[in-house]
């Protein structure tokens, strides 16, 4: 018989239901039972002795909240009865002693990426198109329409194909059931045969910034851009400017350079208040983009060892069951990454909210820690100063799946980090380059931080969700991954793989978390395509340093 409850540490005065318990159950953990005083459902959990009012509530072995009221054994947790609190942190203690995980079986393997000449190696090929200024979106779209059309690219009309039925079947006096069959079709439609068969897209950004904000904003804007076009799945860029913005061409160019000394990708940049007529400037940059193309087409796919993955470790709809089955999994394929000598980005500095003090004790040099503290008290402040804090980061989805206190959210979102040293902090939009387990300050904002791990280097995110989220990003294949089986059965169309096996007990999280890693390989080697690709998820948010959880 599976397990029906956990235990995650065995410091924990709580247990985790991993199936749904009833009042007036007697539930035996480790020769010692506890009555339930009300129904628990699966991913919550119950208090295994009786806390005192004020009194501290434990899992993963770290504070996670304090009683609001007295809280007796075998009572569920709630909003109601559980506060947020969480532990300390100050300067590294200690020397981290790491035991790497065994990986001889992938020493000798390679994945089929695309070879840049600054030695990265990408795992996809495009061709980017982005606006330095929120004014250049509507041309951005007119060159979007032209080239994808043209060149294969475009998704299939699916939708459009749906509206054609719903109006002839209006025009004949029918109803609309039968109308709707093309939605469904989306996972099996074609595309049109592509012109330039070793180029996997063109990427067309769009953002709502570049002008009207903070200089601060300007700047990360275009430090945004810059690690986008220096990114390895891209061959080069062309770059359409209004020319009085704050977001200046030699802002961008300036933080190329700091990404790339000797950058050598096409770059082309369109200025419009230099060009005169728009059809002039739109005119020119559709040409020199095609050229481009023909040459990124020359690029092949060559084997490459695995150290030169770059993999970003995100989690967005978490549930109870995130910090038990696909977060540690996927630090399982973290550490297996580091051991190989990759490069692996943990974000979403607000949902590391009371395991602080572990990270810094792991990091690698007294400095990375310290930047660390740093990065976190700067972040902490902004958001108490316009009267938020980490505290409120839990959605309703999270509270009502389980996840109750932000430093229960944190304990088991930084299980994506495994257990390897940390080997840098990087500041939003820094480029990561160390090998190792790099901490990125992020929010936790599915879309700002993903598009944030994506602008440091990761050329492959795995996303963990336990409530469903079809979160996906222009250049690199985000890997989405079902915490639960009843998950993967329900949205289908948008996960990748379920760990659902971990909770019933069938797959251990080294299982898992190799599994992963195979599948990792795969999609890098262009093998295989994530769900959010064949959906045309294109996410692309830049994060204002405004207070963003």
């Amino acid at each position: 018989m599976a397990n029906r409850v956990l235990q995650l540490n065995e410091k924990d005065n709580v247990l985790v239901a991993l199936t749904d318990l009833r009042a007036g159950e007697a539930i035996e953990f480790e020769g010692k039972t506890t009555v339930l005083r009300g129904d628990v459902a699966a991913k919550h959990k119950f208090a295994t002795s009786d806390i005192a009012a004020g009194g501290p509530v434990t899992m993963y072995g770290v504070l996670i909240g304090k009683a609001a009221e007295a809280i007796g054994a075998g009572e569920r947790l709630t909003t109601r009865n559980v506060r947020h609190d969480s532990q300390g942190f100050h300067e590294k203690v200690g020397e981290y002693r790491w035991t790497a995980p065994d990986v001889s079986r992938w020493r000798a393997r390679n994945f089929q990426g695309y070879m840049r000449s600054d030695g990265q190696v990408g795992t996809r090929n495009y061709w980017l198109v982005v606006p330095l200024v929120f004014c250049e979106n509507r041309n951005i779209l007119v060159m979007k329409q032209a080239f994808e059309e043209e060149l294969g690219f475009a998704p299939p009309q699916v939708y459009r194909q749906q509206v054609a039925e719903l109006v002839k079947a209006y025009r004949q006096g029918k109803g609309s059931e039968g109308a709707g069959a093309g939605a469904a079709r989306i996972a099996e439609a074609g595309r049109s045969p592509k012109i330039f068969e070793n180029v996997d897209g063109i990427k067309f950004l769009l953002h709502e910034g570049g002008c009207g904000g903070t200089r601060e904003d300007a700047i990360n804007l275009c430090g945004l851009i810059a690690g986008y076009i220096h990114h390895p799945n891209v061959a080069g860029a062309t770059v359409l400017s209004l020319g009085c913005q704050n977001s200046q061409t030699a802002i961008l160019r300036e933080e190329l350079k700091k990404r790339a000394g000797n950058f050598a990708k096409p770059l082309f940049v369109f200025e419009q208040q230099q060009s005169g007529l728009e059809s002039a400037m739109v005119s020119d940059a559709i040409r020199k983009t095609f050229e481009g193309l023909v040459e990124a087409n020359k690029l092949k796919r060559e084997a490459a060892p695995i150290s030169k993955l770059c993999v970003g470790l995100k989690c967005g709809g978490s549930d109870g069951f995130s910090g038990i089955s696909a977060n540690p999994a996927i630090g399982h394929t973290s550490d297996l990454l580091v051991a190989l000598g990759g490069r692996t980005i943990l974000s979403e500095f607000p949902e590391l909210c009371g395991v602080e003090q572990e990270l810094i004790n792991r990091s690698m040099a007294k400095e990375v820690g310290d930047r660390f503290i740093q990065l976190m008290k700067a972040y902490s402040a902004r958001a108490k100063a316009v009267g938020s804090g980490f505290d409120m980061n839990p959605s309703p989805g999270n509270i009502r799946d389980g996840l109750l206190t932000d430093a229960m959210k944190s304990a088991g979102a930084a299980k994506k980090g495994g257990t390897a040293p940390v080997s840098a902090v990087l500041d939003y939009p820094e480029y990561s380059t160390k090998p190792g387990l790099h901490l990125q300050c992020t929010p936790g904002n599915d879309v700002e931080c993903v598009t944030g791990q994506v602008g440091a280097g990761a050329s492959v995110v795995l996303f963990t969700t336990g409530l469903g989220t079809p979160t996906g990003n222009p250049i690199a294949p985000v890997v989405k991954l079902s915490t639960n089986s009843e998950l993967n059965a329900k949205m289908p169309d948008i996960i990748d793989i379920d760990t659902g096996e971990v909770i019933a007990g069938r797959k251990t999280i080294a299982e898992m978390g190799e599994e992963i890693l195979e599948r990792v390989i795969q999609i890098a080697s262009g093998e295989a395509k994530t769900k959010a690709e064949i959906l045309g998820q294109n996410d692309f948010i830049p994060w204002k340093r405004g207070v963003s959880l």
